[in-house]
This record gives structure tokens, C-alpha cells and sequence, in this order.
């Protein structure tokens, strides 16, 4: 059917032209001031149309009726159908609720969409008030008096986006337009064009979340959570009355990740969300930062000494086990504290002052709670400084490899462990107690390790060349080495170019590597035993479950820690585990190596017990190559003759 531009309906198809724009541009909020307008046009349009048929329906219906002017039924048939076509497509507009009132507010008109949006049939609402029917008790007043302000005064109602009440009394987000016809008549009519914004308003409101909102355990995230906290150190009413941040950070989350997979570890965060939320208070602000990382403000805090009694609440909460994959496993965490006004006057300085104080705790052998101080920060700035010239270590040539023979019971040197060294160009030696965490720590083991091995093996091999066989030297393997299948395929072909068996090289692992081990690390420590490699367990006794590596790795050595050794000869409690673990080695067939050995009395007690090897400054304090290599030519005995020049 064609459609004059002269027809009255001629704006109807503008309106639906201006219609379909506006509801495909609308959802877009950069374009949403583009739709309104569309809107306003479209309005403008439809109702100019619907009056102009109005007026022309009123003249054909008084037509109709004068005797004069009798309509033949074709005629009267297609106009009733050009009137069904019209209000069908106005009823049949999707999304679009249109309103129709007189002057007193009564509703005239009501469609299809109209329904959907409000819940009202339109037989219920025809000659209803419309502030009865849609518009909230609080914005009744004000609505009606807009409306009578415009019939009167001719001030328009502007469109806007507003809250109007559906039947059931769920609140309606919509953008309601309007437009007045026959403004200055008796009979002025207001319509009300309604476009449902409850998509924007739900996209708004999840965007919103995303923003604010941590996904997995709906708990605050990092902008959100400073954003409070800043709020609440700016409330007045506080009073500067002191507040504690909590920096709290799950212990070996990456293990739990690549052993039972990232849904449990999601799990794990959940469950912990869930225990930290049930312990806060009201008044205290709970995030998740970022992967294993949760922060916690405190407000309830009178002392320093009531921030201690808060981190043992936190230490109860993982008291119990968490359900992994159906089993129970108990997680540690480390905490870092910060105090307001303390440390801090903003979210920013107290959150950094709390993440320094967690990195503290979580150094090796710090305790796992930490309340920062500043103490902490100026360590932090010369470990700083101290990575970057270790980075540099290498190229300039500054590490070197010292030795330190092991004397048998006969007194001869049979084995040495090769100890890393850094001398920088500026300064004293750095002790490996300071250098050796730091690398872990920042990922520099790789590189270390690749660099002592190389020098252990050339000179290995330089020995070997002398004619001076059948000397193991060991080297210690981190976690990190033997999780990395290149590191130790890197091993096996250096020494492979130096022409070294296994019987030349063996490896030393502490216990703490053992607790944090793999089934790849374990695969790798057996694919070395099987070809002949020594293996040594480091400091043995100190770490945890001892006896369980025994059974679980494939080792061939243990080295008793030093401590045990150093008052062995006055403690009765350290003679009884010295005794202990040098039994049980033998009775497994393990070699046993003493460390530490200093006095003449320490190095009686264990040859009493039968230890294989002795390492310690009674003998030897580590050495350059150039100074250990005299003493492999000459093989002399060791059996308390001592050189005092080689304990310096």
C-alpha cells in the first residue's frame, strides 16, 4: 500500500522510520542523547499524524451522517479498514509504550505495549488518573502540577529518563517523552511516549559490578576498596582514631593451582572470601586484590597491641582444613600489617606500608605476620639495589665457586661441595645469605645456576685433566632448577662436553625444596638417580616430615645440619638426634655427612657415631680452586693435623 505525503498517516511513517533508529541506537550509551531526539521527532510526528486523522475522521464521520452526504458501502468499508490498519500499527509498535490523557489525567488511550511495560489491560486503566496508575506517591504532587503548569502557562514537560511503578510495584525504568495536542481548546491532550531502558539499566548496573566488583568471591575489588577507605579516613566523625590494614597473602597458591587445577584454587578463594567476610565486622572493609591477595581495613582499634590480637583472629580463621577436590588440606597464610595514623594518612600509603610489611613476612625465615616499619622500607630500597648489581654480576665477572673439601674418617679428602661466591668490584664480599633469597625471590636462579654450573664443571674437568680423579664435587639445585626439565637437560650436556661422568657431579636439595616438590620434580631427582648421580639432602633435620622424604625421594646422602653438630658434645638432646639420624642414614644405606664440625670435641662425638664425612671449618673453610687443588696432589691426611693458613 502506497502512502501520499499528503495522507495523514504519511507521518506515521516517518514516526516508524524514526522509531526503528531510536530503538537501535538507544542500548548504545554514546549515542543515547542521538536517540532521545530521534524519539522526540518520531513523537512529534506520530501525534501531528494521528491528529490530522483524527480531525479528518471526525469530518468523514459527520459526512457519514448527513443525510446529504451518504457514503456507499465500498467506500464506508475502506475506511473502516484504512482505521483498523492505523490503530494495528500503532498497537503493534514493539518496546514503544504509548499513553493517551485528557486534561483531568484520565487515561484515553493505552496500547499493546503499553500493557507489557505496566502490567495494566488497557479495560483497566481507560478513565483511571495516571498518577494512580504509574507514577511513584513521592512524584504524584509534582507530576500533576506539571501538568497543569503546562495546559495553563504552556511550559513543557522536558523528556527524561525516570522510575515510573509497574502494577505489581517493582519500580520501571523508562525514558518517557511527551507532547500536548489542542493545547489552547477545551479539550487539551497530553501522550506520553515510554521506551523501557531496563536492558541499559541491567547493562549499566553489571558494568557497575565489573567495575567495582571482584567476579569470583563478589567481594570489592582494588579501586573500590580505596575508594572507601579514603572515604572513610576523610570522615570527620573518625576523629583520627586508629585503624589497622590488613595485606593477607595465600602461602604457596601456585602449588595448589598446578596440582589440583584452577577450579579448585577458584574454589579455595571462595571458601577464604567466605571465612574473612564471617570474621569482619560490620565497619571493616573486606577486597580481593589480585590473585591470592586479600585486603582487610580494621576500624575497631584502640592499640597496637589490639592489632596483634586481630592477626591471631586471622591465624584462627585457617586453623581448619579447606575442601579441595574432596579431601582437606590446610592452608597457611602471611599478613602484613599497617597502621593509620602511623604509617599512612591515605589508602595508597597504608596499603603500600601493609604490602611491604607482607613481603617481609614472607621472606625465609621471617615469622608470617609482619607490622610494617620502616626499617622495612629502607630494606626494601637496598634490596633493590642490590638485585641490580646482581644482575650485572655475571657479565662483569664478578661470582666465583669456592670449595669445601669432606674428609673421611681416615682422614682423606673424598668429596667437596662447591659454594657460590659474589664479589662485587665496589665493596666486601655479599654473604649468599643475602644474594640467594634475593635471586629466588626475583627469578635470577636460572641464570646463576646456569653460570655455576658451566664453572663447576670446567673445573671439574681442569682437575680431571691433572690426573686428579675420583673428587664428587656437589653443587645446590633450587626448586626452581629442578622443576625446569631445560636446566637440567642444560646439566647433563655441559658435562657431557667436559667429558664428566655422574660419579664427577652431584646435586644437594634442602628440605624445604622436598615440601614444595612436584611430581615433576620428582620425576626429574629419579631420572638422576638412575643414572648414577649423588643426591644429598641439605641441612637435614631442620625442615619438616624429615623422615617421609626418606621413604618418597630417591636420595643418597644426608647432611646433618650444623645446629645439631654445634652443642652436640654438651646437649644430650642434640647427641641423642645426632645419633638418631646417623643410624637411621645407615640403616638405609645413606651416606652420612656432618656439617659444621668446628672443635676437636665435635669432631670426637661424630666419629663415635660413624659418620661418613666430615665438612667444617676444624678442617677447612671454603676455598678458591687454585688453593684446594695443592691439597688434591698431595692427598695428604686430615686426621687433626690441621694447616692453620687453610682455615683462613
Amino acid at each position: 500500500m502506497r502512502i501520499s505525503h499528503n495522507d495523514p498517516r504519511y507521518g506515521l511513517v516517518l514516526w516508524i522510520v524514526g522509531l526503528v533508529a531510536a530503538l537501535v541506537i538507544t542500548p548504545f550509551i554514546g549515542a543515547r542523547n542521538l536517540a532521545i531526539m530521534i524519539l522526540g521527532l518520531a513523537l512529534l510526528a506520530v501525534l501531528l499524524a494521528w491528529h490530522r486523522t483524527r480531525s479528518r475522521n471526525r469530518q468523514l464521520y459527520q459526512q457519514l451522517h448527513h443525510p446529504a452526504n451518504r457514503l456507499s458501502s465500498h467506500e464506508r468499508l475502506r475506511y473502516d479498514r484504512s482505521e483498523q490498519r492505523f490503530r494495528a500499527l500503532l498497537e503493534s509498535l514493539p518496546r514503544v509504550a504509548v499513553q493517551g490523557y485528557d486534561r483531568k489525567r484520565r487515561v484515553i488511550y493505552w496500547n499493546a505495549a503499553s500493557t507489557q511495560l505496566y502490567g495494566y489491560m488497557p479495560d483497566e486503566v481507560m478513565g483511571c488518573r495516571f498518577e494512580e496508575l504509574i507514577i511513584p506517591q513521592e512524584m504524584r504532587e509534582s507530576v500533576v502540577r506539571a501538568h497543569q503548569t503546562w495546559i495553563n502557562e504552556g511550559v513543557e514537560i522536558p523528556g527524561s529518563e525516570m522510575e515510573l511503578v509497574h502494577k505489581s510495584g517493582r519500580s520501571v525504568a523508562v525514558f518517557s517523552h511527551h507532547v500536548m495536542l489542542g493545547q489552547h481548546t477545551d479539550n487539551p491532550l497530553m501522550f506520553c511516549v515510554d521506551v523501557d531502558l531496563s536492558v541499559q539499566k541491567q547493562a549499566h548496573r553489571d558494568l557497575e559490578f565489573i567495575r567495582r566488583y571482584d567476579p569470583l568471591t563478589l567481594l570489592p575489588n582494588r579501586a573500590a576498596f580505596i575508594a572507601e577507605l579514603n572515604r572513610l579516613l576523610e570522615d570527620e566523625d573518625r576523629h583520627r582514631a586508629p585503624l589497622a590494614v590488613f595485606f593477607i597473602d595465600i602461602e604457596h597458591f601456585s602449588e595448589i593451582n598446578d596440582s589440583l587445577g584452577y577450579e579448585q584454587g577458584n574454589h579455595l578463594l571462595t571458601q577464604v572470601a567466605e571465612r574473612l567476610s564471617q570474621h569482619c565486622y560490620t565497619s571493616d572493609l573486606l577486597a580481593r586484590f589480585g590473585n591470592d591477595e586479600f585486603v582487610m581495613a580494621c576500624t575497631h582499634l584502640d592499640s597496637r597491641r589490639h592489632a596483634l590480637q586481630l592477626i591471631d583472629r586471622v591465624d584462627s580463621m585457617f586453623e581448619l582444613p579447606f575442601m579441595l577436590d574432596g579431601k582437606p588440606h590446610h592452608i597457611t597464610v602471611s599478613q602484613g600489617i599497617s597502621l593509620f595514623p602511623d604509617n599512612g594518612e591515605d589508602a595508597q600509603s597504608l596499603i603500600y606500608a601493609a604490602n611491604v610489611a607482607r613481603n617481609r613476612a614472607r621472606m625465609p625465615g621471617e615469622s608470617r605476620f609482619q607490622i610494617f616499619s620502616h626499617e622495612f622500607h629502607r630494606d626494601l630500597i637496598y634490596q633493590h639495589e642490590l638485585l641490580k648489581r646482581l644482575e650485572n654480576a655475571i657479565d662483569q665477572q664478578e661470582l666465583a665457586l669456592h670449595f669445601q673439601p669432606q674428609i673421611s674418617r681416615s682422614g682423606r679428602i673424598e668429596s667437596m661441595e662447591a659454594l657460590l661466591r659474589w664479589f662485587p668490584s665496589e665493596g666486601g664480599m655479599v654473604s649468599p645469605s643475602e644474594f640467594i633469597p634475593l635471586a629466588e625471590r626475583f627469578g635470577l636462579m636460572g641464570r646463576l645456576g646456569s653460570w655455576a654450573i658451566e664453572a663447576l664443571c670446567c673445573q671439574q674437568a681442569c682437575w680431571k685433566a691433572q690426573g686428579l680423579h675420583g673428587y664428587r664435587v656437589d653443587i645446590n639445585l633450587s626448586g626452581e632448577h629442578l622443576r625446569s626439565t631445560a636446566m637440567l637437560e642444560e646439566l647433563e650436556r655441559t658435562m657431557q662436553r667436559h667429558q664428566l661422568s655422574m660419579r664427577d657431579v652431584g646435586i644437594e636439595i634442602t628440605e624445604n625444596v622436598l615440601v614444595q616438590a612436584d611430581e615433576t620434580v620428582k620425576a626429574h631427582l629419579q631420572t638422576l638417580y638412575h643414572r648414577g648421580m649423588k643426591i644429598a639432602i641439605d641441612d637435614f633435620g631442620t625442615g619438616y616430615s624429615s623422615l617421609a622424604y626418606l621413604k618418597q625421594f630417591p636420595v643418597t646422602s644426608l647432611k646433618i645440619d650444623r645446629t645439631f653438630v654445634m652443642d652436640s658434645p654438651e646437649s644430650l638432646k642434640d647427641r641423642a638426634i645426632l645419633a638418631g639420624i646417623v643410624f637411621i642414614g645407615h640403616r638405609l644405606g645413606l651416606e652420612v655427612i656432618a656439617e659444621g664440625v668446628e672443635t676437636s670435641e665435635q669432631l670426637e662425638l661424630v666419629h663415635e657415631l660413624n659418620v661418613d664425612l666430615v665438612q667444617g671449618f676444624y678442617y677447612f673453610r671454603s676455598m678458591r680452586a687454585e688453593r684446594i687443588t695443592p691439597l688434591l696432589e698431595t692427598q695428604p691426611l686430615f686426621q687433626g693435623l690441621r694447616d692453620p693458613s687453610l682455615k683462613k
